[in-house]
């Protein structure tokens, strides 16, 4: 029995969830498990009415879940950075989520924008630090509103943040066993003391597994390969904001946000599970918006929970519809609604 914390969110954000737990519920009755969810109402709507994001009680109580499964956060109506600040890096930081995970996988090549890519030559994965760096949320400003004022952003990092992220990085790629080749994502020749940092607890893990093969990518380079040469990644490791940039891109890549999904991951504790392409308010109760994104967050939430059939089942009936019935992968021009495409996996779930 596995307890799954539903946060539907903003905009399409519920609209996506119903079809991911449709998709949930089926596949849990083909491979033998159950699970129960419980809603919570964390979003935009409720800080409007209530002025509440995500307190320690709440934090508390989403511990006792195996897992949980985001929809989106995002209202047009909320000053931009307290939904995000106060409730996905609340959770994600109280969570000690350290890990963002992003697989970049194109399953259609006629939804690629890359000239004469394939379905081989994107399949990698991005291991993104996702509890320290830039985003930590520390800085100042100094002369505020004078013509001497500085801001200043820190990036903060630990060696033990830095280590277990590079740690479970090596350990994805050894059992990802594909090309074991793990890129560490950087910016070194400019940004000595984070970067050197990283590159020292780098080579150094980097010792421990000799069957990994290791290089290095400044950032600016890394976007240039992405768009150039995507087939020769298999796993890369970088630091909170570099992972946020490269992996939007990725999305684009593999064919849009409409198809992206990622895994907030505690791998001793409570993970968390979204589509990554926002709540989109302006298709909110339209039916029009593309679900897989979110179909594909809960296949990870399965593989993540040790149910791997389970897992592959989704994605290979994910990887059949988009091959064969989807006209698009972009909201309104699919060729169906958000709730037929929903029904669409459902069908090609094997039995």
């Amino acid at each position: 029995m596995y307890k799954i914390a539903v946060i539907p969110g903003d905009g399409t954000g519920p609209e996506v969830v119903t079809q991911g737990l449709r998709v949930l519920e089926k596949v849990s009755k083909i491979h033998g498990f159950s699970f129960e969810t419980k809603m919570f109402d964390f979003g935009g709507d409720r800080y409007l009415k209530t002025g509440k994001t995500v307190d320690a009680h709440d934090i508390a109580d989403l511990k006792q879940y195996s897992a949980i499964y985001l929809g989106a956060i995002g209202h047009p109506d909320v000053k931009p950075g307290i939904l995000e600040q106060d409730i996905l890096l609340k959770i994600r930081f109280d969570l000690d989520q350290y890990i963002n995970l992003r697989p970049i996988k194109l399953y259609n090549k006629a939804f690629c924008p890359l000239k004469d890519k394939t379905e081989e030559d994107i399949d990698f994965v991005v291991v993104r630090e996702n509890s320290e760096g830039l985003y930590k949320g520390l800085g100042e400003f100094k002369n505020k509103d004078t013509v001497d004022e500085v801001a200043l952003q820190i990036s903060y990092n630990t060696r033990k943040g830095v280590e277990r992220c590079i740690r479970y990085a090596f350990e994805y790629t050894r059992k990802r066993n594909k090309r074991k080749t793990l890129t560490l994502c950087g910016k070194t020749n400019v940004l000595t003391y984070a970067w050197g940092l990283w590159q020292r607890v780098f080579n150094q893990v980097a010792a421990e597994y000799p069957d990994i093969k290791t290089d290095y990518a400044h950032v600016d380079a890394t976007t240039m390969w992405f768009v150039k040469n995507p087939e020769w990644f298999d796993v890369i490791v970088t630091d909170n904001m570099f992972g946020d940039i490269i992996t939007d891109l990725g999305a684009m890549v593999q064919g849009g946000m409409g198809i992206a999904a990622g895994g907030n991951i505690n791998p001793q504790g409570v993970s968390m599970f979204e589509p990554i392409g926002g709540s989109a308010p302006k298709y909110t109760g339209k039916n029009v918006i593309n679900p897989l994104a979110a179909i594909c967050a809960v296949a990870m939430m399965l593989e993540t929970l040790g149910e791997k059939a389970a897992a592959e089942n989704i994605e290979n009936a994910v990887i059949k519809i988009t091959q064969t019935k989807l006209s698009s992968l972009s909201a309104g021009k699919m060729g169906y609604s958000t709730s037929e495409v929903g029904d669409l996996v459902i069908e090609n779930l094997a039995q």
